[in-house]
């Protein structure tokens, strides 16, 4: 698995990153196990996760996601052989948000001991915080890269005007900066990050890793009518959100793809983010051993150029554009 420079961090990355928002949610320990092995026996070994998952399950408080990983690190010996992504900033409980000096400080404790490892690749604010100065959050980053327990920052549902503004505030302070963004992006959500955050990226060399890379499932094919609503957990926001008229535009020409290059609308919908020159390494998620097949296939597959095009035309909306 031919790996891919993630921004100027010095990290290398496979080409797509295992989403671990699942882990604790829709798989148990013993198949997040599983997933996680063959993940990394099918060459790749970016894995994506977040403090705060999955504080929305009832019952739930956050920092399952973070814990299972940490137990397979543990009984697997395999922190050397991955990439490991987490993030701060989304709200824990009423006091524990933001990116405050105080509370990253605290929270990348709790994820450490969580994971259950000295050090953390690469570590991301979830949300930009207005109400906390860029050089207070920059500094305390540097601060743990200084003190090994993170190796690089990242940002995740930053506007351009706020990615450019911080990496130019640790240009002119020399504070460590951004080195990858984590926008939404996928053939159905294409506008925002084309016209605005794409240029600046390919500009400013940040590595792009996109969450909802198949617009969660609608991509895959699962949902065409209302009454796939009930396929899933997410079901209901899915369809809501993304079956009407250019959505199943989007379907028709993935099918017509798929079936030119013998694939599945999945893996055609991840084949073309990973050819898009901006974007490093998209993060998809997978509940069954099939499914994570279907993603490692994913990684392997070339569109034609006339397959592309008609992806292109299909997904069309206000402020995309061609690669």
């Amino acid at each position: 698995m031919q790996s891919r420079a993630l921004g100027r961090s010095g990290l290398q990355v496979s080409p797509l990153a295992f989403g671990g928002n699942v882990f604790g949610w829709t798989v148990d320990a013993a198949q997040s196990f599983r997933l996680l092995d063959a993940w990394l026996d099918a060459g790749f070994n970016f894995i994506d996760t977040a403090d705060v998952y999955s504080r929305w399950v009832p019952g739930h408080q956050g920092g399952e996601s973070e814990t299972i990983l940490g137990q397979w690190l543990k009984a697997s010996g395999k922190r050397d052989r991955i990439v490991l992504a987490t993030k701060v900033g989304k709200p824990m409980a009423d006091d524990r948000k933001g990116l405050s000096p105080r509370y990253i400080r605290e929270a990348v404790d709790a994820s450490l001991q969580r994971l259950q490892t000295d050090y953390i690749d690469l570590y991301q604010s979830h949300d930009d915080d207005a109400d906390t100065p860029l050089e207070d959050t920059l500094g305390t980053f540097a601060e743990l890269i200084k003190a090994g327990k993170v190796r690089a920052i990242g940002a995740s549902n930053y506007s351009a005007a706020r990615l450019a503004q911080a990496l130019d505030t640790s240009e002119r302070l020399n504070l460590p900066r951004y080195e990858s963004l984590q926008p939404l992006y996928n053939l159905y959500d294409r506008a925002v990050y084309e016209a605005e955050l794409e240029p600046l990226c390919k500009a400013r060399g940040v590595g792009v890793i996109n969450f909802y890379a198949l617009a969660a499932g609608f991509l895959t094919g699962k949902y065409r009518s209302s009454a796939d609503a009930a396929k899933s957990a997410r079901g209901a926001s899915t369809t809501g959100k993304y079956l009407n008229d250019r959505g199943l535009r989007i379907l028709a020409a993935l099918d017509e793809v798929a079936a030119a290059h013998q694939a599945t609308p999945a893996q055609v919908a991840l084949a073309w983010q990973i050819a898009r020159p901006s974007i490093t390494s998209p993060i998809a998620s997978a509940t069954s051993l099939e499914q994570l097949a279907e993603l490692v296939r994913s990684a392997r597959l070339q569109l034609s150029p006339a397959s592309v095009a008609m992806l292109e035309e299909a997904s069309r909306e206000d402020g995309s554009r061609p690669a």
